[in-house]
């Protein structure tokens, strides 16, 4: 299966959060500096950042950057694993998956091109199967877990139930359409919509289904050396 290896990581200590996508953080070794951390993932992640919580850091690549690290993982609430905490890693992972055709439920086609634009729209990936018809995939992340459920959205997303709407509206036309749900933690029996956090997204992904549009989910396994994806696990609209 698939697996994508983590840079070299320091363990830190959350200190606070003050905008969504930055984190105080305390190493943990010798120095036990106080360092800004930029966070890959602008969702909620409440049960997750509490003061105290250990998360593990890599420096960030790239110049002009105002933060010289970023998150990777963190300790989950239950400390029995980890989670990772970078939004763009499932496309990573997904994308390495289709090249290597280990995505069964795929099985026959091959990736085009990610970004592809359909409409107003751009969706993560393009696939085509082996008489070229196409098909546009959507991934999404999945961090939010209770009592082994999987949930999405931890916030509400207008962006996410545009998506679906469109994908909806590609099936009706006759073009096949897919969402992946993709869950960055290995704790994780199913996953639903959150239908209080966004009830416009749940019902959009109700109407997709019928559409025609294929839900999928999968899991992943988090280790402190990187993450691999993991097996299918059923969404219950």
């Amino acid at each position: 299966m698939v697996f994508l290896p983590f840079p070299p990581l320091r363990e830190a200590v959350f200190l606070e959060r003050p905008n969504r996508f930055l984190l105080r953080c305390r190493f943990v070794d010798e120095e036990k500096e106080v360092v800004k951390v930029h966070l890959p993932d602008p969702g909620r992640l409440k049960e997750i950042f509490l003061p105290g919580r250990r998360i593990w850091i890599a420096v960030a690549d790239g110049v002009n950057r105002k933060t010289r690290f970023r998150a990777v993982l963190s300790e989950r609430p239950d400390g029995k694993g980890f989670l990772s905490l970078d939004s763009t890693l499932p496309n990573q992972l997904v994308e390495a998956a289709l090249k290597e055709k280990e995505l069964e439920e795929w099985e026959g086609f091959t990736l085009v091109k990610r970004e592809a634009r359909a409409g107003d729209s751009r969706f993560d990936f393009l696939l085509h199967n082996r008489e070229g018809v196409p098909l546009f995939l959507e991934i999404k992340s999945v961090t939010l877990v209770r009592g082994g459920i999987g949930f999405f959205p931890d916030a509400v997303t207008a962006r996410g139930a545009k998506h679906v709407t469109e994908l909806a509206q590609l099936a009706g036309k006759g073009d096949q359409a897919a969402l992946l749900f993709l869950a960055q933690r290995e704790d994780v029996v199913e996953i639903r919509p959150e239908e209080e956090i966004d009830p416009r997204f749940a019902e959009s992904l109700r109407q997709a289904k019928e559409a025609g549009v294929g839900i999928y989910g999968r899991k992943c396994k988090v280790s402190l050396e990187g993450v691999e994806l993991g097996d299918p696990i059923p969404v219950y609209l």
